[in-house]
């Protein structure tokens, strides 16, 4: 596990970044613009910095340099942008950016380019600690969520397992998100919390199911699920 801080000032940008570097087992840190970046690095000391280019109070670049002057260069920048141009590009690599990422940002660059960016520095921090269960219904029980009073079985079950159940009395919606929530919660389960073998699993692209998991209020905050 790596501690990376991601410094942008979209909110949307800094959520999706949290919830995929999350899901990869990393402590991820979050600032919106330089002086909270300059705060977070302070504090968390990070393996590596996210570093988005145009914001609003003190640019990337300009926070670069600071660092690069300051000799508090020694974790590994990825720079990040969907409007810089190649000198921009080139001249922070210069100040001393590891590499450069172009918004919007796939999810392959993404995880390729902190790979190899942690792979500059070791990281000697534990691991995360996983839930002992595989039970679906024991993560449910966990996030607190409630279980109906009509039993329709998702599938068929051993004898020590319990039952999935939901109410049918309540709106079409209602009833359509609980199923949804319980069914990517059991596949998270089953793939010991895995996004990308769910994402295969169920059909969807990994952004697109990180935020319908958000949409349905899964608790991803809790890291990664399942697995003995």
């Amino acid at each position: 596990m790596a501690t990376i801080l991601v410094v942008d000032d979209e909110l949307g940008i800094r959520d999706l970044l949290f919830e995929i570097l999350n899901d990869e087992g990393h402590q991820v840190e979050l600032a919106e613009n330089a002086s909270q970046a300059r705060a977070a690095r302070l504090a968390a000391r990070p393996d590596l910095v996210l570093l988005d280019i145009w914001m609003p109070d003190t640019d990337g670049v300009t926070l670069l340099k600071e660092w690069a002057g300051a000799g508090l260069l020694n974790m590994p920048v990825i720079m990040m942008s969907g409007h810089a141009t190649i000198d921009t590009a080139v001249e922070a690599t210069r100040i001393g950016a590891l590499a450069f990422l172009e918004k919007p940002i796939t999810l392959q660059k993404l995880l390729k380019a902190v790979e190899q960016g942690l792979s500059r520095k070791p990281v000697s921090a534990p691991p995360k600690a996983l839930p002992a269960s595989n039970n679906p219904l024991s993560i449910a029980n966990t996030l607190g969520h409630a279980v109906m009073p009509l039993s329709v079985p998702l599938a068929p079950v051993a004898a020590n397992q319990a039952v999935q159940s939901f109410d049918l009395n309540g709106p079409l919606r209602e009833a359509r998100d609980s199923f949804e929530k319980a069914y990517f919660e059991f596949h998270l389960a089953q793939e010991a919390g895995s996004m990308t073998r769910v994402a295969e699993k169920t059909g969807l692209e990994r952004t697109h199911l990180y935020r319908k998991l958000k949409q349905l209020g899964v608790d991803l905050s809790r890291g990664k699920r399942g697995g003995a």
